[in-house]
């Protein structure tokens, strides 16, 4: 994913914001990575995994930290957005609807 295996491995202490992979399907997840440390992780699903596949990565699952730094993309870039998928989690629910507000909401069937 945009070129991690050239990535030194390294605690994400801050969030990594990519708007430039912004496309009209995204999915929003949470994940632990290492040492049990989550974090919430937005990606632009036309990128199947390669670069130009994430669009954010969040220390932590809380909701107003990630709102508000994806509040910062340009308005014009997250209208882009026409169909989120992501899990039953409220959180994520809050997330998708105030910051791509204009994306339909598809639950991923793999968490049902």
């Amino acid at each position: 994913m945009s070129d991690f295996k050239d990535w030194k491995q390294q605690t994400i202490n801050k969030e990594l914001i990519f708007p430039q992979n912004i496309g009209p399907y995204l999915s929003i997840d949470e994940t632990a990575l290492s040492k049990g440390e989550l974090y919430t992780i937005i990606t632009n699903k036309k990128a199947k995994g390669k670069k130009g596949s994430i669009v954010g990565i969040f220390p932590g699952t809380k909701v107003e930290p990630i709102i508000e730094q994806l509040l910062k993309i340009p308005r014009r870039l997250r209208a882009k957005v026409q169909e989120i998928t992501l899990d039953m989690a409220n959180s994520m629910k809050t997330i998708a609807l105030r910051c791509f507000p204009q994306a339909i909401q598809v639950t991923d069937r793999f968490h049902v």
